[in-house]
């Protein structure tokens, strides 16, 4: 059962540049969503075109905007706040998404502040873990 699938309300992203599908459980120490990567993602078209797999910055932006929309949608913020990537850290690739595959994003929050999000993540295809990282967003809003 999923908490929320409305993502567009909850992060500034829109297609094709949204990755996340749905939000699982959210809590103060973090949050559970997925994403399906389908075969019509754009960058399938030149990553790799006779053997498709997700580029492992997309997966890094995967875990980030799945953390900032968890907060979103728990209300951590204004309405509004903008997440801006400022440091990644730890990042492991240890195996290839695939168009078809699922994604469990595991993100745990590090640090919450009014001015900046410290989270870690994993992401899952089933229990294998594909990527893992560490990255801090600074909070702001456009204008």
């Amino acid at each position: 059962m999923s908490l929320t699938k409305d993502i567009e309300s909850l992060i500034p992203h829109r297609k094709p540049f949204i990755f996340v599908d749905e939000i699982e459980s959210a809590d103060k120490d973090g949050s559970v969503s997925y994403h399906t990567f389908t075969e019509d993602e754009f960058f399938f078209k030149g990553h790799f075109p006779e053997y498709p797999v997700v580029p492992g910055v997309i997966l890094v932006e995967t875990m980030a905007q799945a953390g900032g929309a968890a907060l979103s949608f728990q209300k951590t913020f204004a309405e509004g706040s903008l997440f801006f990537l400022a440091t990644v850290d730890k990042v492991k690739f240890r195996k290839q998404v695939r168009p078809g595959d699922k994604v469990k994003l595991v993100i745990t929050n590090l640090r919450v502040s009014a001015r900046m999000i410290k989270q870690a993540g994993k992401a899952y295809i089933g229990d294998e873990v594909a990527a893992e990282a560490e990255w801090m967003c600074l909070v702001g809003s456009a204008g």
